[in-house]
């Protein structure tokens, strides 16, 4: 199967109320042999209030934000039909499935597409940082890393390139990231042929699902405190194995004495699962985890001093003990259902809404002729849209791509919810112009202090074009 290795850069850390300004990916194939590329970048949407630090690290200066071939809607509309024509792949980045993955969702979720086109079948996706993590955790000599004062590998893209000797003066840059990707799986891969096919089958939720209930035991590569670490766990009963609110895999780690778990209550074993270490472990099914074959996890302490017969009667328990494993998952539903009770009840904003409730196939079935649609007709297709976030954000594409056929009225509505959102005093969950004065300034106490003149004059024209937009919607 196809590969996309893609990366991309943004506008905020805010994978609800950002944007994506350049994206680029690398189809190759199973070798992970190049066969085509691409790079795009676009004009920042109208309205909206960047991050200084993100256009910093990204170095994306105002003329970038102003000037772009592409508008936004535009550039999603190109990477929508890149990434149908390298259907079916797997998709994979560097940290993609905790921040690009969201992001590109978010985005075709708000730009009235199909969001979960990198993962939904024909599709896979992984994660080129999980990989090397579960490689690592593997052989600590197939990388050379950095050390950070913990005394922990360094596991940054940019820093792993580097010192496995590939230039990275040009990072932070979409299509530059990739590559690098792509340059770094490549050494796994060669050093790691085994188990870099075996990585690779968690690149699907389903095939993840039938690993965990069809495996006796199994070998769990999980990263907390900065170290990549090696767990030997039996999975659930199949029967009762995933969670049923989250929908992911559980497994016990045999480490632990299984016998006094099996005699608990389901109260008791609530309690139980607070303490640490943990008995149960989470496979996060759809989220690319690292398994790989028992044989790994019995080479690693503690479980290399256990005796493998009392390692395979923990797991036989675990296994074979419908019970046990049904207390748990009424455990973890009560446990899940808690923590939905003391969530916060302040309004959730549409852009937020993505996963508190799915687009009626109706409307998905109207995205096509939506886009293929002259702009006065999109305006008018809006009405056959039963589900109102999307009415809300095709009113928004169309504001920012061609305003003048929008009604007065609305275009007037549509400008004094930017005012009031980019122009509000109060702590939001988007940037506003206080936010970014407030980070301007900081930064600019800093890069003042380090004498740094180029990071200054990139601030000063950033600055001034903020000014601009809070002084076009202050008149609104």
């Amino acid at each position: 199967m196809n590969i996309v290795i893609w990366d991309i850069e943004s506008s905020s850390s805010s994978t609800d109320f950002g944007s994506i300004i350049e994206i680029g990916g690398i189809l190759v194939d199973e070798n992970l042999i190049e066969k085509e590329r691409f790079n795009l970048r676009c004009r920042l949407p109208e309205g909206e209030i960047p991050q200084c630090m993100a256009l910093l690290v990204n170095k994306t200066d105002v003329n970038m934000l102003t000037k772009a071939n592409l508008s936004h809607y535009q550039m999603l509309s190109q990477v929508e039909m890149i990434f149908k024509k390298w259907s079916p792949a797997i998709f994979l980045g560097w940290s993609n499935i905790g921040f690009d993955d969201e992001m590109i969702r978010k985005e075709f979720f708000k730009g009235l597409r199909y969001p979960y086109i990198t993962n939904s079948s024909p599709n896979k996706r992984h994660d080129g940082l999980n990989i090397a993590r579960g490689a690592f955790a593997l052989d600590n000599k197939i990388l050379k890393t950095e050390t950070n004062i913990k005394g922990n590998a360094v596991m940054k893209l940019e820093s792993l390139a580097r010192m496995n000797g590939f230039e990275t003066k040009g990072a932070h840059s979409a299509l530059f990231d990739a590559e690098l990707t792509h340059k770094v799986l490549g050494l796994i891969k060669n050093k790691q042929q085994d188990t870099w096919d075996n990585f690779l089958k968690t690149s699907n939720k389903l095939d993840t699902e039938t690993m965990i209930k069809k495996e006796k035991i199994i070998t769990l590569n999980e990263y907390f405190y900065g170290k990549s670490r090696l767990y030997l766990c039996a999975p659930l009963h199949p029967k009762f194995c995933i969670h049923p609110i989250y929908q992911w895999g559980q497994a016990v780690d045999l480490r632990v004495d299984v016998e006094p778990l099996l005699k608990m209550s389901i109260n008791e074993l609530k309690s139980e699962m607070k303490k640490t270490p943990k008995f149960l472990r989470t496979i996060r099914s759809n989220k690319a985890p690292i398994i790989i074959g028992k044989e790994y996890g019995m080479k690693v302490e503690p479980y290399s001093a256990m005796d493998i017969s009392l390692i395979n009667k923990r797991a036989e328990l675990v296994n074979t003990n419908e019970k046990f494993s049904e207390n748990i998952l009424t455990a973890l539903r009560e446990i899940a259902e808690e923590k939905e009770q003391s969530k916060s009840q302040e309004d959730i904003e549409p852009e937020e809404s993505i996963y508190v409730k799915f687009t009626p196939n109706k409307d998905t079935n109207l995205f096509q002729k939506w886009h293929e649609a002259a702009w006065n007709d999109k305006l008018r297709l809006l009405d056959k849209f039963e589900d109102q976030r999307m009415v809300g954000f095709g009113k928004k594409i169309i504001f920012q791509e061609a305003p003048h056929v929008l009604p007065e009225s609305m275009l007037k509505k549509i400008k004094i919810k930017i005012a009031k959102r980019i122009l509000s005093e109060k702590k939001e969950k988007w940037w506003t112009c206080k936010e970014f004065y407030h980070e301007c300034d900081n930064l600019r106490d800093k890069f003042t202090n380090e004498s740094n003149e180029e990071s200054l004059k990139f601030l000063d024209q950033l600055n001034n074009y903020v000014m601009s937009i809070e002084k076009k919607y202050k008149n609104v």
